[in-house]
């Protein structure tokens, strides 16, 4: 009787899986004795157990025949080897971000500065005086390690300080989320419909309410609204009047927004505070670089919001995590919110943002990885980029220079574009998705965009050090 092909296949593969030496022979290779004493036993088993499955991986779906088995065993222990060398393989990795879009949120928005990684090795490394008082020895507010460095930045008078609190959560929707609960919960927030955005993720504004307790109560046009739209919405089951940065969009033409002003002295007109999800965290205007109109943390404070949330990890240029900034009264009533401890941030967190801000204090803020990145010179970038080209001897590789205009991303400033330049990069014999992904799975992964069926490397989110490598990885393709 015949063979079913599909049972001759699988009876090949059984076999090859029962030739395949167990851990326990591997462990006693010659090869690797010297491993088991430098490394250790368990780290050595890892890596064979990993090499095993992967083999193991490659018979299944047919990459290795039975007459490549032998030569696959044989290169066992030299894989483990190289891999316990290498280190770990963890899952969380850097990577070269040449998309062009600077505060990417799926590669970690801003990049820490030198002096807040440092900081945050000191205070990893050993315990920190995260909740402790060190003069009086009693139980102290974390938040102390951030407040007065924000409100310093923020040009904050120091005879106005009293008047003025910050809370630090893990991020802005957290923050906003918090402020809702605590101060408008089971009652009324205005807020516009032009505002009532989705931002990262599939949060939406509506949902965000909903969730706090807080009762959505919107007024105007998705395009126009009014300060006099507010007013008439103001009732004794009103809590906060609302403003929301725009995120990811802007509304051009026939629209119309009540400035920052005009909600400033309606709120006190009508007694009802005014929180403003600023979003951003920029501390100084980009209009001289390109990125015009963009409203800073500092100018909501000056106008006399009542109480403002902004990102720590996209302008502001530092760790992720959510400020609270505002009157000392509402603050301390968000300090006692239960939520609060869900919702706060660790030791290495404050390290890295008081880091960012004495960066702020002493520089302005210009030696922030991120601040150079925005200011960086399109024609020094284009003089990398032809660097990096003239650098590729590869028959397959087709790589010219051509101008691009990178994003600020995070959503921030939708509109904003800065002039840069790229390497357009077609292969021979690969698709641009394909060449896009050998990019990504290189040794360091080269993350990059396709345009006109060509992978653009855009070098505005390159650190100048780490060019060579990119061009090693365009070399290798």
């Amino acid at each position: 009787m015949a063979v079913d092909p599909m049972e001759r296949t699988e009876q090949a593969r059984e076999l090859m899986y029962s030739r395949l030496p167990s851990v326990n022979e591997l462990l006693r290779a010659p090869e690797l004795r010297g491993d088991v004493d430098a490394y250790g036993h368990d780290r050595v088993v890892v890596a064979i157990r990993e090499q095993l499955q992967g083999v193991r991986r490659q018979i299944a779906s047919g990459e290795i025949a039975s007459e490549g088995l032998q030569p696959a065993i044989g290169s066992i222990a030299q894989h483990v080897r190289e891999l316990i060398r290498r280190g770990p393989e963890y899952s969380l990795k850097p990577v070269i971000n040449a998309t062009g879009v600077v505060l990417h949120t799926n590669l970690g928005r801003a990049p820490l500065s030198e002096a807040a990684l440092a900081h945050v090795v000191e205070v990893a490394r050993d315990y920190c005086n995260l909740e402790l008082d060190l003069e009086s020895g009693e139980r102290s507010k974390r938040d102390v390690h951030a407040e007065r460095l924000v409100l310093r930045v923020l040009g904050i008078a120091e005879e106005e300080i009293g008047r003025w609190s910050v809370t630090v959560v893990n991020n802005c929707a957290a923050a906003t989320f918090l402020a809702l609960n605590t101060l408008a919960e089971r009652r009324e927030v205005v807020v516009s419909r032009g505002e009532l955005v989705e931002i990262g993720g599939g949060f939406r504004i509506p949902e965000i309410l909903e969730k706090s307790g807080a009762i959505l109560r919107e007024v105007g046009t998705t395009n126009r609204t009014r300060a006099a739209d507010y007013e008439l919405a103001v009732t004794e089951q009103t809590a906060l009047l609302l403003r929301v940065h725009q995120s990811n969009f802007s509304i051009e033409g026939f629209a119309e927004r009540p400035s920052l002003a005009e909600l400033v002295e309606l709120a006190k007109t009508m007694g009802v505070p005014l929180f403003e999800d600023q979003g951003t965290g920029l501390i100084e205007r980009l209009d001289e670089l390109g990125v015009a109109g963009e409203p800073t943390l500092p100018e909501s404070i000056a106008a006399g919001v009542d109480l403002v949330a902004a990102s720590g990890d996209k302008l502001l240029g530092g760790p992720q995590c959510g400020l609270l900034v505002g009157r000392a009264d509402l603050i301390a009533r968000i300090r006692k919110n239960p939520l609060l401890r869900a919702f706060r941030v660790d030791k290495l967190t404050y390290a890295a943002l008081e880091a960012t801000l004495f960066e702020y204090v002493v520089g302005g803020g210009e030696s922030l990885p991120l601040m150079k990145i925005l200011s960086a010179p399109a024609d020094e970038i284009e003089k990398r980029c032809c660097a990096i080209v003239e650098s590729i001897h590869s028959a397959n590789l087709i790589a010219v220079v051509v101008p691009v205009e990178s994003m600020i991303g995070g959503g921030t400033a939708p509109s904003a574009r800065l002039k840069s330049y790229a390497v357009s990069v077609r292969h021979a014999e690969l698709g641009a998705g394909d060449l896009q992904k050998k990019l990504r799975c290189s040794d360091p992964p080269v993350i990059a965009r396709i345009a006109e069926e060509a992978v653009l490397v855009d070098l505005r989110t390159v650190p100048v050090e780490m060019d060579e490598a990119v061009a090693r990885v365009l070399e290798r393709l």
